[in-house]
């Protein structure tokens, strides 16, 4: 099966090339895709600062849900895809319990900033 990239999603002979995270990829996509020419105008079109995308190419800032949501809005490319591009194969996201769990010592729907 191949992507609207044109990537084989389903080949077994991946080069490590594309198996390993690599930002550069999934944003040199996109101002291919947008007919773009630089970052400048992919940080224009994503609505978000240059130095995002300067930190995204140097590995400093992950691509984050919300700007990979962006990138969908923009490019009409699957979320799959996309994360396909920058080198995330991972099928399912787990979220940690530690997320959900309450800090130690805190109660229950009780504000600190309740007057008596």
């Amino acid at each position: 099966m191949t992507n609207q990239v044109g990537i084989d999603m389903n080949s077994d002979s991946d080069s490590d090339e594309l198996l390993q995270y690599n930002p550069n990829r999934l944003l040199d996509t996109l101002i291919e895709n947008l007919r773009l020419k630089n970052d400048a105008a992919l940080s224009r079109a994503l609505e978000v600062a240059p130095p995002v995308i300067s930190k995204i190419r140097h590995h400093r800032l992950p691509v984050g849900a919300s700007l990979l949501i962006r990138m969908h809005e923009v490019s009409d490319l699957s979320i799959r895809d996309l994360r396909y591009l920058m080198g995330d194969r991972r099928n399912k996201f787990r979220i940690s319990d530690k997320q959900f769990k309450p800090k130690e010592g805190a109660t229950p729907g009780a504000s600190s900033d309740q007057q008596s």
